[in-house]
């Protein structure tokens, strides 16, 4: 049996302010916008290529906006999303080696390969890492 992650709720504060965020500045693509009763949004986005996608909204859930820590996404060259990133206007980290030790700034000889690193938050302060896996890209 399999189980795929398809939806992670992110709670947001302004629904506007963060779609244009994930859309306009993350790079993200807009699936729907949905207006229901009661009012209810539902807007899902989803990171290019990738088989999961977020939900933002109103209505949706009772967790906190901006407290959601630790969403990661992969990408084959850590180096390159921090510049597609940092063009787009994300205040985004610079890039980040995992060693024995923790985290300590990127040196042009590390193998980033599954230890590089970027992090960034939406416009609440959901935290986001992203991680190089070349592959997976």
């Amino acid at each position: 049996m399999n189980w795929t992650l398809e939806v992670v709720v992110v709670p947001v504060s302004d629904v506007e302010r963060a779609k244009t965020f994930y859309t306009e500045q993350a790079g993200f693509t807009c699936d729907h916008d949905v207006a229901g009763s009661g009012g209810t949004r539902v807007v899902q986005l989803t990171p290019p290529g990738s088989a999961c996608s977020i939900v933002i909204g109103s209505g949706l859930t009772p967790m906190t906006p901006g407290t959601l820590q630790g969403l990661q996404l992969v990408v084959a060259d850590v180096r390159a999303a921090r510049e597609h990133l940092a063009a787009r206007g994300v205040d985004v980290g610079e890039v980040q080696y995992a060693g024995p030790t923790g985290f300590r700034p990127a040196r042009p000889g590390d193998d980033l390969d599954n230890a590089g690193f970027i992090h960034f938050a939406d416009p609440d302060g959901n935290r986001w890492a992203v991680q190089q896996i070349s592959s997976r890209g």
